[in-house]
């Protein structure tokens, strides 16, 4: 059975840090690209980072610098730290693993070939 495993997520204030971490079935990681999407209060869910199973990484424009999508293949772990965090971050965030090992070019918006999903942590920016 494929899991993905989202923790990390929390109340921070602005300015803070959090580091996300996915625990990834092996079936739903191995040479698979891998994502995080977050979905804000009142608008759909988009990709915010992506990381092919080659190390290829992509951003959404408005997080990089802030954001680092990386993965430890031994743990089967996805992780995404978020640095310098706005309410504007305040959001659900979910991992994914594509059904490919590329990041598709529709990867930001929302995911439409990622097929596996996990259930998601809440990040809450707010002073």
């Amino acid at each position: 059975q494929v899991q993905m495993t989202e923790s990390g997520g929390g109340d921070v204030q602005p300015g803070g840090s959090l580091r996300l971490s996915c625990i990834v079935s092996e079936e739903a990681f191995n040479r698979r690209a891998l994502g995080w999407f977050r979905q804000r209060p009142g608008r759909e869910r988009g990709g915010v980072a992506c990381l092919t199973w080659t190390w290829n990484i992509y951003y959404l424009d408005s997080v990089k610098g802030r954001f680092t999508i990386s993965r430890n293949n031994a743990k089967r772990t996805l992780y995404l730290q978020i640095n310098n965090l706005s309410p504007a971050d305040t959001a659900m965030y979910y991992c994914a693993a594509d059904r490919g090992a590329l990041c598709s070019a529709s990867w930001l918006d929302g995911g439409p070939t990622f097929e596996h999903w996990g259930q998601g942590t809440q990040v809450t920016v707010s002073s």
